[in-house]
């Protein structure tokens, strides 16, 4: 698991050679040097653990960074109560290291957590110097961020049954401009590639808006006269496997039928089994019997 956190730190990236997205064209300059990208606002992991009695739990992880607010909740499964919410920009709730207990429908979980030393690159999660760790009726859930000595650590990690865990989904938010940089690696033996988002306009030079998507520099999907093609979607493929890539751009141009562009746009990566037909998924859900799949989501707001 650790593998698929440090994709996401800048610290840690490994793009893959070319041949993994053969095919199609490159690109040299994806990004406009007067333009940079739109800022992460919030970024919501979501985890899959399995104890030892074979138990599963969905554990959400949500960082969120704003003028206003910056911290860390934690959810479990579609229950609605937030069982670990940290502000650290808040005067009563900036402690940064401490340990809080919570239960949720009769299963008991206890978070560790450190971020007094926490670095934050461009996004809403530190990139290094913290730690999260879930415990999950007196196993060991989740274990997010570096891999601490100190004795805190020690003394959960000593003795305690280790679960399972894996990262299910990984949904972005940003704000800004419509260019949209992050990091996915869609399978736990694949590489950590680079994703680009980026709609033109006339700003750019371009008369009619287009919409490109980039993995590791080079064009995979492109869509003109976006303005009529605000949703669909195509099949790519990454490190052999069949990623399904869909956009809704509507709301960009149609908001509250005001066509001012406040709207919210959203594009989903979604790897796929031979089997599965479905493509659009409004909310990521895990069934015992499915096999494991990854879905990245974006979602992109205008300023």
């Amino acid at each position: 698991m650790m593998g698929l956190m440090s994709c996401y730190s800048e610290f840690a990236v490994q793009v893959s050679d070319k041949s993994s997205c053969s095919g199609y064209k490159t690109v040299s300059n994806s990004v406009s040097p007067n333009l940079s990208p739109a800022t992460q606002t919030a970024v919501t992991n979501l985890y899959k653990t399995t104890l030892s009695t074979g138990t599963h739990h969905l554990i959400a992880v949500t960082w969120c960074r704003s003028s206003a607010a910056q911290g860390l909740q934690i959810n479990s499964g579609d229950d609605p109560t937030t069982g670990f919410r940290l502000n650290t920009n808040s005067r009563l709730f900036r402690k940064k290291k401490g340990n809080k207990s919570f239960e949720i429908k009769d299963t008991k979980f206890e978070v560790f957590y450190d971020l007094s030393s926490a670095v934050y690159g461009t996004g809403a999660e530190p990139v290094e110097g913290f730690y999260v760790i879930v415990m999950v009726d007196t196993e060991l859930g989740l274990l997010i961020g570096d891999s601490p000595e100190d004795g805190v650590f020690k003394k959960v990690k000593v003795g305690q049954r280790v679960a399972k865990s894996g990262l299910v989904s990984r949904r972005e938010h940003f704000s800004g401009n419509t260019i949209y940089s992050t990091k996915a690696q869609f399978s736990d033996a694949g590489s950590c590639h680079d994703v680009l988002i980026r709609c033109t306009g006339e700003d750019d030079g371009v008369k009619c808006p287009t919409l490109s998507v980039c993995i590791d520099k080079r064009v995979v999907v492109r869509v003109k006269r976006l303005q009529w093609n605000f949703r669909g979607n195509q099949t790519i493929f990454v490190d052999g496997l069949q990623v399904d890539l869909m956009w809704d751009v509507h709301d960009w141009f149609f908001a509250s039928g005001s066509g001012s562009g406040s709207g919210q746009a959203v594009f989903m990566f979604r790897t796929r089994n031979g089997l599965d037909s479905r493509l659009w998924l409004d909310e990521v859900k895990m069934k015992k019997d499915e096999k494991k799949e990854f879905t990245l989501l974006v979602y992109g707001t205008k300023s």
